[in-house]
């Protein structure tokens, strides 16, 4: 069916309407008469219809020399309209295949970008991660630092508690030898015992008073032992805890060396994928370049077909104007 109205009338008006203007009623002249309205197709159809209907009355009545030119011009019009037809379709196709050339070089270009933004925001992050691994390194070189100062400090007191140690063994030593010098003392027999006992005494006295020296000053000694057995156990608390740090740390940087590790992966990927983008690219601008040679080939058909058509044309008039009847002037009367 006709599109937007067209029907055979309507053809056949316009048709009428270029024949009086002495125009020639192709397709295209017929279509911009009905104001660029009706397929090509359909305006054909009905050119051909109302052809056979002339040719249907006029039948038995065209001379030899209007047959010709009837078949002359139905040539030319088919060859114009089958030329025409065939420069649509290769104009039509030609501009689906630009469009779907530029919706793919759009897209590539779209894409190009999109990679390129992921590639800063990656490239970003890799610096970060690499300021952050190191302060960690930072940070970690410091607790390195103050556990070499917590150890050298725990050997001192470890030093200082072996000297404290060796202290209280010879107060006891010396304890020891106080207490046999006392045995040896009540070994002695009785005779000796009246005559010594008050001397016995007041050595004993002496030797009570410096047992009671030596144990307050091994009380102290112990007191001070106890004293530095705590802080030492808060050193090693506190070693313990610095240990800790320093392995957290040292995991925390293992993540970071992972985490810039896959960063660099996706930053090769990255690289990769734009390559093939703009591999891509490069094959799209080299197939529209070749749709762009196929069209100036179209157009050169194109020139090459009107040029024929017109050549037609002036060959039909030329045949017209051979098959035209000489025109006798009648005989005048006397």
């Amino acid at each position: 069916m006709a599109r937007g109205g067209i029907n055979k009338a309507v053809v056949e008006k316009a048709r009428n309407a270029l024949i009086a203007q002495g125009r020639n009623p192709s397709i295209d002249a017929i279509r911009i008469e009905l104001g660029n309205t009706g397929s090509k197709s359909t305006i054909h159809r009905y050119l051909k219809e109302l052809e056979q209907a002339e040719g249907t009355l006029a039948e038995g009545m065209l001379s030899i020399s209007e047959e010709l030119t009837a078949l002359v011009t139905t040539l030319a019009q088919r060859l114009h309209d089958e030329a025409q037809g065939r420069i649509d379709v290769a104009q039509e196709g030609f501009d689906e295949h630009r469009a779907r050339l530029q919706a793919q070089l759009n897209e590539s270009a779209s894409r190009a970008d999109a990679l390129q933004r992921s590639l800063a925001g990656t490239q970003e992050a890799l610096s970060q991660a690499l300021q952050r691994h190191e302060a960690l390194q930072a940070t970690h070189q410091a607790e390195q630092t103050r556990n070499a100062r917590l150890a050298q400090a725990n050997e001192d007191l470890q030093a200082r508690l072996a000297d404290k140690q060796a202290q209280v063994l010879s107060i006891e030593e010396q304890l020891r030898q106080a207490r046999d010098t006392i045995e040896q003392h009540r070994a002695l027999s009785d005779e000796q015992r009246a005559q010594v006992q008050r001397r016995h005494e007041a050595q004993l006295e002496q030797l009570q008073a410096q047992v009671q020296q030596a144990q307050d000053a091994l009380a102290g000694r112990q007191e001070a032992l106890t004293q530095l057995e705590r802080d030492n156990e808060r050193l090693m608390s506190a070693l313990g805890q610095s240990e800790q740090q320093r392995l957290q740390a040292v995991e925390h940087g293992a993540h970071l060396q992972r985490e810039v590790a896959r960063l660099a992966t996706l930053q090769g990927e990255a690289q990769g994928a734009r390559e093939v983008l703009a591999n891509q690219l490069a094959d799209t601008r080299q197939a529209l370049e070749k749709a762009r040679e196929s069209a100036a080939q179209h157009g050169r058909e194109l020139a090459e077909a009107r040029v024929r058509a017109e050549l037609l044309e002036q060959a039909l008039g030329e045949a017209k104007a051979a098959l035209r009847p000489p025109v006798i002037d009648a005989p005048e009367l006397a």
